[in-house]
């Protein structure tokens, strides 16, 4: 099974963002990956972190993120 690795590797840190539900979307022409943690999601707010990190809430609950140059991170960024 092709990548069958790389997913199990991912497992223990998909578990430790303790959400019940997460839907992934890689936008490869703009090197954007989307995560979202509620779908239907409706973000009332959003927070540009440094590292080009936007984090979507709904009120006080963080629905999902988008990393922009996502194929440049490393386990290392911040």
């Amino acid at each position: 099974i092709p990548n069958l690795d790389r997913v199990l590797n991912f497992v223990p840190q998909a578990l430790q963002l303790h959400q019940k539900n997460i839907w992934l979307s890689y936008d490869e022409e703009a090197d954007v990956l989307y995560l979202n943690f509620k779908k239907p999601s409706r973000a009332d707010d959003s927070e540009l972190l440094d590292n080009d990190v936007i984090v979507r809430y709904e009120g006080d609950e963080v629905i999902g993120m988008t990393i922009m140059n996502a194929s440049r991170k490393t386990a290392n960024s911040k």
